[in-house]
């Protein structure tokens, strides 16, 4: 089956699934935002598994889940779960899920993610408006893409409008939301204290492993981007504190009650 064909099949399951009136909205939780999916409402389930267009997940704190809903009284689709370069060598792992979005009518993509803090002011347990981002190992999920269409303009990457609606959000939440450049990086390992000292001076103040694969392909599919990360720990030599995948994991859990209440709070006041 081809690509074209897989993304066709499951928009069609999708619609038959969803039923009329599907979301405008898709939130892709990365690591530290899955409760989220718990507090959808009125909820249709679909598993990864079902759907020939997304991928199989090998990482803990994604579960692979679809689940279509209200979140705060807004109509969203919830994915659980990315596929991560480092899984694969590759940067497009995503592509058909991102593509099938957009022919089921998802107008804005919301990502989050698990990330390290490259500021000693962006402390673990706040959130980061994206701003822009740095594809650090030049990795594209376009290769092998022909046409003019490839060539996509990330000049706005993360929707100007977008944000300035978040930043409102959150100021009368009455929660702290951080702006910076996100760095990705392909992982799985942590960066080096060199690496991160070279990353803050290219003007970055978040590092993670996600994110910017999405991005591309939701930008080249014509969706809207918003993007939060969570700050899990202050990154490689920053800190006496070894990194591992759990220490991520439990900065998330620690930091993810407020970081769902800005979320809430930010998809209640998107206009798309």
């Amino acid at each position: 089956m081809s690509d074209a064909e897989a993304v066709a099949r499951t928009a069609a399951l999708l619609k038959q699934r969803l039923g009329p009136g599907a979301p405008r909205i898709a939130v892709l939780l990365g690591s530290g935002w899955s409760p989220l999916a718990a507090e959808v409402q009125d909820a249709v389930d679909v598993t990864y598994a079902e759907l020939p267009a997304f991928p199989v997940l090998a990482v803990g704190g994604h579960a692979g889940l679809l689940r279509a809903g209200r979140l705060g009284g807004v109509e969203v689709l919830v994915l659980a779960g990315r596929q991560h370069a480092y899984e694969t060598g590759r940067a497009d792992g995503m592509r058909g899920v991102i593509r099938t979005l957009a022919a089921i009518g998802i107008r804005v993509l919301v990502q989050t993610n698990a990330a390290g803090s490259l500021d000693a002011a962006l402390r673990p347990g706040e959130v980061m408006l994206v701003g822009d981002h740095i594809n650090v190992p030049q990795l594209s999920p376009l290769f092998g893409e022909s046409g003019d269409g490839r060539f996509v303009d990330l000049s706005a990457a993360y929707d100007p409008a977008l944000r300035a609606q978040a930043r409102a959000a959150a100021a009368r939440a009455g929660i702290a939301l951080h702006e910076g450049v996100y760095a990705w990086v392909m992982g799985p390992q942590f960066e080096t204290p060199a690496e991160i000292r070279m990353l803050r001076s290219f003007g970055a103040r978040a590092v993670g492993m996600s994110t910017v694969p999405e991005t591309i392909l939701a930008r080249h599919a014509g969706l809207r981007v918003l993007a939060l990360s969570l700050l899990t720990n202050m990154a490689a030599g920053m800190e006496p504190v070894p990194l591992s995948h759990a220490h991520t994991l439990a900065g998330a859990a620690a930091g993810s009650e407020r970081a769902l209440r800005l979320l809430v709070a930010v998809l209640q006041a998107l206009e798309c």
